[in-house]
């Protein structure tokens, strides 16, 4: 219980809300007010993708906020609906019910859930670094294609056409059978919005700023573009009818509070959405503190990811019982919220508050809106998170780390995000293996005049016949045990005169059991053959570990301190060579003593 409870004391809420006062407080005002507006379109688009009525989008970004305020770290995060979680839920629940029921929004409840639950679990148990296991590269190949994904998904209501496919090839062949039969005012629609969102991204904000507009200012209007794609459309097919014309529309939104609901306890259902919900909670959780983490460092504060994994959590959780589906922290609205102001998070709890408001007062305004303005919306944020430049970098710096963007980018377009994500982290895992069990294994020799010791392959140095060096740059564990193995049985094969060998522990952060035990074969070999093994710069945490067990005490030879320490006394003749050398040279007098 009092691991269960030990973060009670250190809630964020506690230490900010303390200070509060009237400057944060329009500080937070204003920043949720620019929120509010750009979070309507965004949670009414990302509820589409996730094949959920609109409204739940809206549900989805009120009491989360809220919650976050309470647990989160980050004093302007904003949490809600984003592309690639919606894309995952989509993902996850569209194999248990159509897209739209009652039953579909009922496991979306129970995915937000499970999702809540597991990051609660992590963050209590302060698990945060599970999440490390996401290396960049996998992250990269998955978010560019989910987000290739994502923008193919809503072409169709672009083209007010009907096309589906089982992954993203198949999708694009259904697309180009069906563009014959385009409807021609929606695509007249979606392209239009298409433009002019895309404009707004690059072009709004130059011409604000040449028409006197503050470049702050000028930023924050430019990402509020969807506001007013929304409006003119919503207009256009309002007057001009366009909806009886075949334009199809968002329809009646229910007005009012956010439901309280109960996830349904189906255990076959909850046992079908662990995995993705699993997966939901470590993508959101990464995607939330890089954000976080990122605009912390602008104003020199930080953020606490254990923390942040408990926030996370309570936000899912509450939008579970409100009739929402999986959310985290977004980049766009979090950038938003930055740069207008925010101060602390109690700019969620406005931005709450406005969206309240919204779901009371605006919903009847939604019902001329075209599907296809929402789907401009989606493909023109989602397209920014397409990244084919590290495909370039990767090739260049690392090949493995190529194979795991391309391996990753490849799985999830052709067998989906959650068989995607899995096989880019065991690509990951499996390369980072494959580095580690084949370690660069050094000979290295005194840098005369230093104390100084450096591969013989890169530097000159000199070295004993009696005396062997070896670096290992490696932590030694299981995968590389016996390749040690391996290099030192050759290196000693080609070396009659050899009757000492030091390794050499600089690099060597741990050692576990099975590496210990290949060292114990290690001393016993060298032992027979009449060599002795040492260790030297052994690191404090790896001779506590060492102390006490069977090698250290059979152990033929010494642990020194320095390679410098060991060499002098294992071959004192290259020391001294050395220091007669700079006698002779010098033309003075030698104190030998």
């Amino acid at each position: 219980m009092k691991r269960l409870t030990a973060w009670l004391p250190e809630l964020p809420i506690l230490t900010w809300g303390k200070r509060y006062n009237k400057d944060l407080l329009t500080g937070d005002a204003i920043a949720a007010v620019i929120v509010t507006i750009m979070l309507i379109p965004q949670s009414l688009a990302y509820a589409m993708l996730a094949g959920l009525p609109p409204q739940a989008g809206i549900y989805a970004s009120i009491l989360p906020l809220v919650a976050y305020a309470l647990f989160g770290s980050s004093n302007v995060l904003a949490v809600g609906p984003v592309a690639v979680a919606s894309l995952m839920t989509a993902s996850a629940i569209g194999q248990f019910a159509a897209a739209g029921s009652p039953d579909y929004w009922q496991a979306a409840i129970v995915l937000a859930f499970l999702s809540g639950g597991i990051l609660l679990l992590l963050g209590l148990l302060r698990l945060g670094f599970f999440a490390n296991f996401l290396s960049h590269p996998v992250i990269s190949g998955f978010i560019s294609a989910s987000g290739l994904i994502i923008a193919a998904s809503q072409v169709k209501h672009i083209l007010g056409v009907k096309a589906e496919g089982e992954n993203f090839f198949s999708l694009l062949a259904s697309l180009a059978t069906q563009a014959g039969h385009s409807h021609a005012a929606t695509l007249a629609i979606g392209i239009g919005a298409i433009a002019f969102l895309f404009w707004t991204r690059k072009g709004l904000k130059p011409l604000l700023i040449t028409w006197g507009v503050p470049a702050r200012t000028a930023d924050i209007i430019a990402k509020i573009g969807p506001v007013a794609a929304i409006a003119v459309t919503s207009l256009l097919v309002w007057s001009l009818g366009l909806d009886k014309a075949g334009v199809k529309v968002v329809g009646a939104v229910p007005q009012g509070l956010p439901p309280l609901t109960v996830p349904q306890w189906n255990p076959e259902l909850w046992q079908a959405l662990l995995v993705p919900a699993a997966l939901i909670s470590v993508v959101g959780f990464v995607e939330s503190v890089s954000v976080g983490q990122t605009l912390a460092a602008k104003r020199r504060e930080r953020i606490e990811p254990d923390q942040e994994l408990v926030a996370l959590g309570a936000s899912n959780v509450a939008a579970a019982m409100t009739g929402g589906f999986p959310v985290t922290g977004g980049f766009a609205r979090s950038v938003v919220n930055f740069d207008a102001g925010a101060q602390t998070p109690a700019a969620g709890v406005f931005t709450a508050v406005g969206l309240t408001l919204a779901s009371l007062l605006l919903t009847p305004a939604l019902y001329y809106l075209p599907q296809a303005t929402l789907a401009a919306t989606i493909i023109v944020a989602v397209l920014s998170l397409v990244d084919f430049s590290i495909l370039k970098r990767t090739w260049a710096y690392s090949r493995l780390d190529f194979a795991s963007v391309i391996g990753t980018l490849g799985a999830t377009l052709l067998f989906g995000v959650e068989a995607g994500l899995l096989i880019g982290v065991s690509m990951s895992l499996a390369f980072f293996l494959y580095r580690t069990s084949k370690p660069h294994v050094a000979v290295v020799g005194w840098v005369p005049g230093t104390e100084h010791f450096r591969n013989i392959e890169r530097h000159r140095v000199v070295t004993s016949p009696s005396v062997l060096g070896l670096r290992v740059d490696e932590n030694l564990y299981f995968a590389n045990a016996r390749f040690l193995e391996d290099c030192i049985n050759n290196a000693i094969a080609t070396r009659p005169e050899l009757k000492h060998v030091v390794l050499l522990c600089s690099a060597v952060n741990s050692i576990d059991a099975s590496a210990l035990e290949s060292l114990e074969n290690i001393e016993h070999q060298l032992r027979t053959a009449g060599i002795s093994l040492h260790l030297s710069e052994v690191k404090g945490p790896v001779m506590d570990r060492l102390k006490g067990t069977a090698f250290l005490q059979h152990l033929s030879g010494k642990v020194y301190l320095t390679h410098f320490q060991a060499i002098g006394e294992l071959a004192p003749e290259l020391i001294k060579s050395e220091a007669e050398q700079k006698c002779a040279t010098s033309g003075n007098a030698c104190v030998r003593g």
